[in-house]
C-alpha cells in the first residue's frame, strides 16, 4: 500500500543511479546505509534559488556548475510543534531535483503522487537530510544538496561527477503517537480476537476461525478515538495489522516492519476499496477492525503469494492523523 516516493529519502544510492543513467542502482541500494556529511549551509544551498510558497509544489533555479558537496539550509522555521529528533518519524512532502533542473525519475515529487509521505529518520536517511528535518518545525521548508560524499565510503569512488540530487522538503508536523491509545472493547465479530495491550505496543489480531466470513464489508471500532472524522481525499497516518480470515495468515504489518506508521491518501482510489470505504468518517485516535470480502480488497486475481481471490481479509487499523 505504500506509494513509490515513501523511501526514497533512505534510496540516495539509487538516485545516483537514476540521474546518471546506470544500470547498477539495483547492486548501489543493496549496500550499507548512507553515510553522512556535516556540512551546514554553504556555496551549494546558497547558490540555488527556490521559488514558491512552503506547502507547494516549489521549482528550483540551479547555476551551471555542480555542487560536489552536501549542504542544508532552512529556507522557513515553520511555527507548528517542535521538530522531529533523529530516530522519530516525521510527516513531509518532498520534491528532488538532477542538476539539470529536472525532477529525478526515481523519485519525483510527492505533490504529483497524491500527498505528503511520513518519513523515519533512521540511519537509512543520509545525515545531511536528518539536519534539516531536526532544525524545521511544521509549515516550515528546508533544502538540501545531496552529493555523493552522502554516499557510503565504498561507493563514493564509483559514484560520478556531477550528479547531485536537490531536495526540497516541506515539513508538516511530527506525529504525537504511534499507536491508538485508550481502552480497547471487542469488537463483537465472531471468528475474530483481537488482544490490546495498551500503550504503544502492537496489538494481536487472530482471525483462525471455522466461522463463514461475512459477505459484506464490516467495520467494527476497537478503540473510539476523540479527534476529528476522516475525510475523503486525506492523506492518513496510520499503523495496521492484516491477516486472511479463517487461516490466521499475516500477510502485511506495519507493526512487523518495526512500527513506523505509513500514510497514503484516503478515498480516492489509491488504495483497496474495502479502506477507502471502511476509514472515511473514523475518529482520529481510532482502532478499528475492517472485514473485507474479495471484490472490496484485490478481487478474482488476489495478491501476490498469500491473498487468493476469494479470501476475505481482516485488518486492524490505528488511524493517528489526517492532513
Amino acid at each position: 500500500m505504500r506509494r513509490r516516493s515513501l523511501a526514497v529519502l533512505a534510496a540516495v544510492p539509487l538516485l545516483f543511479a537514476a540521474a546518471c543513467g546506470s544500470g547498477g542502482g539495483e547492486t548501489a541500494a543493496s549496500s550499507s546505509p548512507a553515510g553522512a556529511s556535516s556540512s551546514p549551509a554553504g556555496a551549494g544551498v546558497t547558490a540555488l534559488k527556490v521559488t514558491g510558497a512552503p506547502n507547494a509544489k516549489p521549482t528550483v533555479a540551479f547555476p551551471a556548475k555542480v555542487v560536489e558537496t552536501s549542504s542544508y539550509q532552512v529556507l522557513t522555521p515553520g511555527t507548528v510543534g517542535a521538530p522531529a529528533k533523529d530516530g522519530s518519524s516525521v510527516v513531509a512532502n518532498f520534491t528532488v531535483f538532477t542538476w539539470d533542473g529536472k525532477e529525478n525519475k526515481l523519485a519525483g515529487s510527492t505533490y504529483d503522487d497524491g500527498g505528503p509521505q511520513v518519513v523515519t529518520l533512521d540511519a537509512q536517511v543520509p545525515e545531511i537530510l536528518r539536519k534539516g528535518f531536526t532544525e524545521t518545525k511544521g509549515g516550515g521548508r528546508f533544502l538540501s544538496v545531496v552529493a555523493k560524499d552522502a554516499l557510503p565510503a565504498e561507493q563514493q569512488a564509483q559514484a560520478p561527477p556531477g550528479q547531485s540530487q536537490v531536495f526540497v522538503v516541506d515539513v508538516v508536523g511530527v506525529p504525537e503517537s504511534k499507536a491508538a491509545q485508550g481502552t480497547a472493547t471487542d469488537p463483537g465479530v465472531k471468528g475474530v480476537k483481537v488482544e490490546n495491550p495498551g500503550g504503544e505496543a502492537a496489538p494481536k489480531l487472530t482471525t483462525k476461525t471455522k466461522e463463514k466470513a461475512p459477505k459484506d464489508l464490516v467495520v467494527k471500532t476497537v478503540i473510539k478515538g476523540t479527534g476529528a472524522e476522516v475525510k475523503s481525499g486525506q492523506s492518513i497516518l496510520v499503523q495496521y495489522a492484516g491477516k486472511i480470515w479463517g487461516s490466521d495468515v499475516e500477510f502485511d504489518s506495519s507493526w512487523a516492519r518495526g512500527g513506523a506508521p505509513i500514510m497514503f491518501q484516503i478515498g480516492t482510489g489509491k488504495v483497496i476499496p474495502g479502506w477507502d470505504k471502511g476509514l472515511v468518517g473514523v475518529p482520529l485516535g481510532s482502532r478499528v477492525l475492517l472485514s473485507i470480502p474479495p471484490d472490496l480488497g484485490y478481487g478474482k486475481a488476489g495478491s501476490g503469494d498469500k491473498i487468493k481471490g476469494t479470501d476475505t481479509l481482516v485488518f486492524l487499523v490505528d488511524v493517528l492523523a489526517a492532513y
